[in-house]
């Protein structure tokens, strides 16, 4: 096992903190090591400090994505705090309905891992607008920092046990049985969401308009309170006005900072002044 010095899991820490946001305490150094011995050996470095040093000569950023999907935590499933999807279906889409004039709806899944949320607020939105009127665009982007679970996302393949949670009528409607015993995302579902790839630490969101909902969920709990309060600024410039912000319910925003309202646990809303 190809051990770690403090200086070196300080030089680790402070390169991912400053590229991905990601805080990692000196508690940590296990789960560094662990999550990077495989990689290290594979790649012939006997120390942390030769590894460090190809990341950072890399100009290709190839060695930072390997990094950066081997360090993140990308832990998810179905109807994850339920409540908050129960709210999207009940309150926000039908405000956004009475809403929004252009027909247009701006979802973003901000840290959407391997689809499960994402693929949810489709299923939500398929249901709502199947009587509705055909020429509502109820397209939604979903992005993550790991190009790994971005391709499980593409793939919309889940386990018969990834899916128990969902309600039944939605396991026969929106997926099929695969020869491999997995079970599929219906290709409609699948054609409504759209994953890139993004790092929420860019100093700016290139999205040309703002969103009526942005979910991002279980993703500052990674982050310092200062990398924290960032985020949460560029997010209230990307949130339409009376737009929602949805965070997990374990997260919290300072309400002395933030202009966002709070709704409910984990909901916040942005005035429309």
């Amino acid at each position: 096992m190809v051990t770690i010095t403090t200086k070196e899991f300080q030089q680790m820490a402070s390169y991912i903190k400053r590229m991905y946001g990601i805080h990692l305490k000196m508690e940590k150094t296990a789960l560094l090591i662990g999550r990077l011995h495989q990689l290290l050996m594979q790649k012939g470095f006997a120390t942390f400090s030769e590894y460090y040093d190809y990341v950072v000569s890399d100009h290709t950023g190839a060695a930072a994505l390997e990094l950066i999907d081997k360090v993140s935590t990308n832990h998810t499933f179905f109807m994850r705090e339920t409540e908050h999807f129960h709210f999207f279906r009940d309150e926000v889409v039908p405000y956004m309905e009475g809403s929004v004039s252009d027909k247009d709806l701006r979802i973003w899944c901000a840290g959407c891992s391997t689809g499960q949320e994402s693929y949810t607020l489709a299923m939500i939105l398929n249901d709502y607008f199947l009587t509705k009127p055909s020429d509502w665009d109820t397209k939604l982007l979903a992005t993550d920092i790991s190009s790994r679970v971005l391709q499980q996302a593409v793939s919309g393949e889940y386990s018969a046990e990834q899916i128990v949670a969902l309600p039944k009528h939605w396991q026969s409607r929106y997926f099929k049985r695969l020869s491999t015993g997995k079970y599929q995302v219906d290709a409609k579902i699948k054609a409504q969401v759209i994953y890139r790839k993004f790092n929420l630490m860019e100093p700016r969101f290139p999205f040309r308009k703002k969103f009526h909902a942005i979910f991002c969920r279980n993703v500052m709990i990674y982050f310092d309170k200062s990398t924290r309060d960032a985020l949460v600024d560029k997010l209230w410039e990307r949130t339409e006005p009376n737009g929602y912000l949805f965070i997990s319910q374990s997260e919290s925003i300072d309400r002395e900072k933030t202009p966002y309202k709070y709704v409910m646990p984990g909901v916040y809303r942005k005035d429309s002044h």
